[in-house]
């Protein structure tokens, strides 16, 4: 299917910019502010800067920054959190980028939290052997970080910020370039924007599983409208699962995090007779990387058959804990859950995206003129397992090369205008979008989550793909029936991916083949 949606009649509003980003997250707001005034760019965002994976980030960034710390050692943990399958290339660019990044924030008037002499206070997470992670409002660094680049970029004078525009597909000429992309307005009215210069930060695909930390609007449209154009997806297999949600009797729609800092911080895992069972497991216990946490809280629950896990700062005071993680402490109260007198109930959800749409150095994806950076691309930094607080570092590294490349281009570049596209009407038809999610997420939860099988997977692959002919063959005016086609699209991709990829490995870890 090359478009998704049905047809794009003659008189359809167009528009024309320059460059036109599509996520309003770190990657995206990032990215805006590094185009250069004289061009013009446009910002489109599902909802608003308030509802992005970015914003409800906790942890930190990432960045060798302390005396102690070189580049080179955050090389090696990156390295070796993703199984050595990165690109040792990218991971130079982003180590030896993370310094000046961060000082790039800090003028930006980020708010990052100052230890008692007034310096930026630097903490650790898992997959880390050094204290190297920046943080803002204790555990609300993206949100903090998405508000001070937000403010900025409504200042310029160049950049449109368009809320609640849908992006629906990327238009192309005859010899694959991009010459533009349809998007749904505020109104629902389809638009035509013309422009030769595409940057996809559109972040995840949690919308795929029946658990994940993403928000609702994580259906990764920017993917699979890559995909369609002709754009390589790789490293799809690779999901992060964190280890750390905060388990509840009831699904919600989004699980809340415990944040890794918290384990940084000294909270230790425990089973429900209070073991810690991560203890000769792995040499770092509790901050080992992700993958192998949450296989081992998961293989604890399936020994136990607990519901959960626990993980315990009682140890440290109700002060402490109310200032270091303001936003963990008031949830948890909330529920019902005294962090400093209680350990709090965790399990595994969907949390990250480690592959995406395959792109270079300068956050150039195979499509000439379309552009990925942040969750929505596969730079090779993170390799099979992603290393705690590398993700918002990777938004800024290649958000701000993405720019860079885009004002040279620009400089010697003529006006595009795109021509319509010539589409195959599918039939209208009425379908229940809420059942068929439900469906696809059960399916994916089941058969392509922290361990994987052949069996499952080939299961899985089958029931999606008679799903996808069921969603394809018609079409239903609305969002919900272009989220749903395009989580299907992208579950086909990464089922396959999976099944492919015999050796568990990183995040990817198949039970059939250890």
């Amino acid at each position: 299917m090359r478009y998704i949606t049905n047809a794009v009649p003659p008189e359809t509003e167009r528009l024309k910019y320059d460059a036109v980003i599509v996520g309003c997250g770190i990657a995206g707001l990032y990215t805006a502010l590094h185009i250069d005034e004289s061009f013009s760019c446009c910002i489109l965002t599902k909802e608003n800067v308030e509802v992005s994976n970015s914003w409800l980030a906790q942890g930190g960034i990432a960045a060798a920054i302390s005396v102690d710390d070189k580049p080179l050692y955050h090389f090696e943990d990156t390295m070796l959190a993703g199984a050595g399958l990165n690109d040792p290339d990218a991971v130079r660019l982003l180590v030896s980028e993370a310094p000046r990044e961060i000082r790039a924030l800090v003028d930006m008037q980020v708010p990052f939290d100052l230890n008692p002499d007034g310096e930026l206070d630097i903490t650790r997470e898992g997959g880390h052997h050094r204290r190297r992670i920046v943080h803002a409002g204790g555990d609300a660094t993206g949100r903090e970080t998405v508000k001070a680049l937000a403010a900025l970029v409504l200042k310029r004078p160049n950049v449109v910020l368009r809320p609640h525009n849908f992006f629906v597909d990327v238009l192309t000429d005859s010899d694959g370039a991009v010459t533009g992309c349809t998007v749904l307005d505020s109104d629902g009215k389809l638009v035509i924007i013309d422009c030769a210069n595409i940057v996809i930060a559109t972040g995840g695909i949690g919308q795929l599983y029946t658990s994940s930390t993403n928000p609702a609007v994580a259906t990764g449209d920017g993917l699979a409208a890559a995909a369609r154009a002709g754009a390589k997806l790789r490293d799809m297999e690779f999901i992060q699962f964190h280890p750390t949600g905060l388990w509840t009797e009831k699904p919600e729609e989004r699980a809340f995090l415990i944040s890794e800092s918290v384990r940084g911080e000294g909270g230790r895992l425990v089973n429900a007779a209070g073991e810690r069972f991560m203890v000769g497991r792995h040499e770092l216990a509790e901050l080992a990387p992700r993958d192998i946490v949450a296989r081992e809280i998961f293989r604890e629950m399936l020994n136990t058959g607990a519901k959960s896990v626990f993980v315990d700062i009682s140890f440290k005071s109700a002060e402490y804990l109310r200032s270091r993680f303001p936003t963990i402490f008031t949830e948890c109260l909330s529920r019902g859950i005294d962090i400093s007198k209680e350990p709090i109930p965790v399990c595994p959800v969907q949390h990250y995206l480690i592959g995406g749409i395959e792109t270079d150095l300068t956050a150039r994806s195979t499509v000439l003129g379309l552009y990925a950076c942040g969750e929505a691309a596969s730079s090779g930094v993170h390799g099979a397992n992603r290393l705690a607080s590398n993700s918002m570092l990777e938004c800024l590294v290649f958000g701000h090369a993405a720019a860079r490349d885009i004002n040279r281009r620009l400089e010697a570049q003529a006006p595009v205008k795109s021509s319509l596209p010539d589409m195959q009407p599918r039939p209208e038809a009425e379908l229940d979008c809420r059942e068929a999610r439900s469906q696809l997420q059960k399916s994916m939860t089941e058969n392509c989550g922290v361990l994987r099988s052949s069996k499952g997977l080939t299961k899985a692959i089958s029931d999606v793909q008679a799903l996808f002919e069921r969603l394809s063959c018609v079409f239903v005016p609305d969002r919900a029936y272009l989220e749903t086609l395009n989580l299907t699209e992208l579950a086909r991709v990464i089922l396959c991916a999976a099944l492919s990829r015999t050796e568990g490995v990183g995040a990817h870890y198949r039970e059939d083949e250890q």
